[in-house]
């Protein structure tokens, strides 16, 4: 079975005050190896989508912006060998 490059699919909903989507978008592609953003939102609520080998780094970056909550954290390979994600 082929490996999957990014393993990760981290997913949240993030809210705060003065939240700048592409900001924050940028930050994450800069910082964080990944793949499929999606940044979208306004400035008190935010939704994140991202493939990654590391979630943490996603969560903790957003955490320090507001209150995440929605989160999702699957694990694609799995998913790809038939278990559960």
């Amino acid at each position: 079975m082929e490996q999957i490059e990014y393993r990760y699919d981290v997913q949240l909903l993030l809210e705060g005050k003065n939240l700048d989507e592409q900001a924050i978008g940028d930050f994450v592609e800069e910082n964080i190896p990944g793949d499929c953003l999606l940044c979208v939102g306004d400035d008190e609520l935010i939704k994140i989508h991202y493939h990654t080998n590391e979630p943490w780094e996603v969560l903790a970056y957003c955490a320090g912006l507001g209150d995440i909550y929605d989160i999702v954290v699957e694990n694609m390979q799995r998913q790809a060998m038939g278990l559960q994600g």
